[in-house]
């Protein structure tokens, strides 16, 4: 294995031997070490010191389920802390396939060129691309698969990531040639900054990877895909009616934000719901159970057409859905689904985008409920980086200020999505502690909360949520580092012994003698370097906290966000 440097400075590339202290680490485990060791925490995030750095997982490239997740890394231009965001597609599986532990992209050119970096068995190269610059993601990922070979691997950004736009996401290509997206925290507009308008990888005659133990990998990799297919969740919810399936589930719960956070209960619900989706595509011959990496046997996406058969998108996620439809009080599936298609083009974070949305439309830009006026946003204005355009491609932070907003649903300037922190106090925790600013990937209490996966802790009360907030931040930051999508959650939070086959896979695959406790131990070392990156950034503790409006009442329960300070800062006691 090795981790390859690209400077695009002098547009060298620099191929080196894995330090030892790197050796056991994956995935956001060795994306944050790099971050943190390299960067200084205080550079701006699109000046040529910070770098962006791209991980395929521990398990990634191998037989193992589910384990096609690719991690990116940098200092976060949206937020200004230590930032991962994570993407499925193929590009991480022909990463690993080829060798590489990690990608490093490092400096910056002095001119205004755009570069595409081509990645094969025999290394890579830094051209100037002339091609695919100012395109959409749709259209550069075909043009670019014409170029080089319709099976490579190809990680991109639209426009969104061109004008270095802070809520620009990084694209990556899966199985059908649609997107996926390491969404959060701008590492899109930190590619841009760096003249990258594509990496292509191609793995063809790649030597793969040795496994050093094959039958105890295989047998492991069984009994982790035998968990997978048991659980209620990953076996039959989530594969049928995609994470779509939590409509219907937050908004009885009296979670589902709505109209800019107001209540927690949408009346188009059931117009948007994972159910009626799911009715939508069978109707129109779309896909309802889609993979997007090789290996997946959850095949939570699917393919979403219009009434006339046509793709619109895929991978249609639930924090999409809600955030347009609830909290910008869309209730039309097809505006919806185009937005989403935009957004993906773009390549902006559709959960910045919906929350930028909702606070544009409580200042008086467009109306709620017009989903119309919001494609027209997206084609008219954020495509275009017009001056409106490029103040919502920054964030609803900077929306809020630019038009006097104060209800602005933000923390460390990255927008609460999916879930009231009012009716599901657990998600509250994590998005308040978070390193990377709210997200609720960073410690999913929402099992817990409302769908007693792996114990009962009441959503509405304060009691066990910054112990449960805490140990999901820490299995989740392990889990980010083997390539396992977070759905892998599930099984592990109710059946023992799918965290064994985990540890017993990397056992396996490295010859090693890892036990469940090392694993752990190793989620908490990496909050603990980020926590540490942030605080030489310039954080504290006075960071961890969530917006004053949230201390308003929420309808149904008509709660509040009540904790202390104190209370919150409990989580880092371990």
């Amino acid at each position: 294995m090795k981790i390859l440097r690209i400077n695009m400075t002098d547009l060298s590339v620099l191929e080196e031997v894995v330090p030892q202290d790197y050796v056991g680490l994956g995935g956001r485990a060795l994306t944050s070490m790099i971050v943190a060791n390299e960067v200084r925490p205080t550079c701006h995030p699109l000046g040529p010191n910070n770098k962006l750095v791209f991980a395929p997982g521990l398990l990634t490239g191998t037989m193992a389920p589910n384990t096609g997740r690719l991690s990116v890394g940098a200092k976060s231009p949206l937020t200004g802390t230590i930032k991962e965001s994570n993407a499925g597609g193929t590009s991480s599986q022909k990463l690993a396939k080829l060798g590489i532990k990690a990608l490093v992209i490092e400096g910056k050119p002095t001119g205004e060129k755009f570069y595409t970096i081509k990645i094969d068995k025999n290394g890579a190269s830094v051209v100037e691309e002339n091609e695919v610059v100012g395109l959409g993601n749709y259209t550069a990922f075909k043009k670019l698969s014409s170029m080089y070979g319709e099976k490579v691997g190809v990680i991109g950004i639209g426009q969104a990531g061109e004008a270095k736009m802070s809520a620009a996401n990084i694209s990556v290509k899966d199985l059908d040639g649609n997107i996926r997206s390491a969404g959060r925290g701008g590492l899109g507009a930190v590619m841009g900054s760096k003249q990258v308008k594509a990496i292509v990888i191609d793995d063809r005659d790649a030597e793969g990877l040795a496994i050093a133990q094959p039958e105890k990998f295989k047998e492991a990799a069984r009994r982790l895909a035998n968990n997978i297919k048991k659980h209620p969740v990953t076996g039959e919810g989530i594969p049928t009616y995609g994470t779509n399936v939590m409509v219907n589930i937050i908004n009885e719960a009296g979670g589902l934000p709505t109209r800019n956070f107001r209540t927690g209960r949408f009346d188009g619900a059931q117009k948007i719901c994972g159910e009626t989706m799911y009715d939508t595509i069978v109707k129109r011959n779309g896909k309802p159970t889609h993979g997007c990496c090789t290996g997946c046997i959850i095949k939570c996406s699917q393919v979403y057409n219009d009434a006339e058969g046509n793709y619109v998108t895929s991978g249609f996620e639930y924090e999409t859905i809600w955030g347009f439809g609830a909290n910008c009080c869309i209730d039309n599936l097809d505006d919806i689904a185009r937005i989403d298609w935009l957004c993906d083009d773009i390549g902006i974070d559709t959960i910045e985008m919906a929350a930028t949305t909702a606070v544009a439309m409580d200042a008086g830009i467009i109306n709620f409920g017009d989903g119309k006026a919001v494609i027209r946003l997206l084609e008219e204005e954020v495509a275009k980086a017009s001056p409106l355009g490029r103040i919502l491609g920054n964030g609803a932070d900077l929306t809020g200020k630019a038009y006097g907003i104060t209800r602005v649903p933000t923390v460390k300037g990255q927008s609460i999505p999916a879930y009231d922190p009012r009716a599901i106090k657990g998600m509250g925790i994590t998005y308040a502690t978070s390193t990377q600013g709210a997200d609720h990937t960073a410690g999913y209490t929402v099992g817990t909360n409302l769908l007693k996966i792996g114990g009962e802790v009441n959503p509405l009360g304060k009691a066990g949520q910054v112990e449960l907030s805490r140990n999901l931040q820490i299995a989740t930051a392990a889990l980010d580092s083997t390539g396992l999508c977070l759905f892998v959650a599930f099984p592990i939070l109710d059946f023992p012994d799918t965290f064994q086959a985990i540890v017993d896979l990397i056992n396996a695959q490295y010859n090693l003698e890892l036990t469940c406790d090392n694993v752990n131990e190793l989620g908490k070392l990496i909050i603990k370097t980020e926590k540490e990156f942030n605080k030489a950034a310039g954080f504290s503790n006075a960071h961890d906290r969530l917006p004053e409006f949230l201390s308003e009442e929420c309808a149904p329960h008509n709660t509040t966000w009540d904790f202390t300070g104190a209370e919150i800062d409990e989580l880092y006691n371990f």
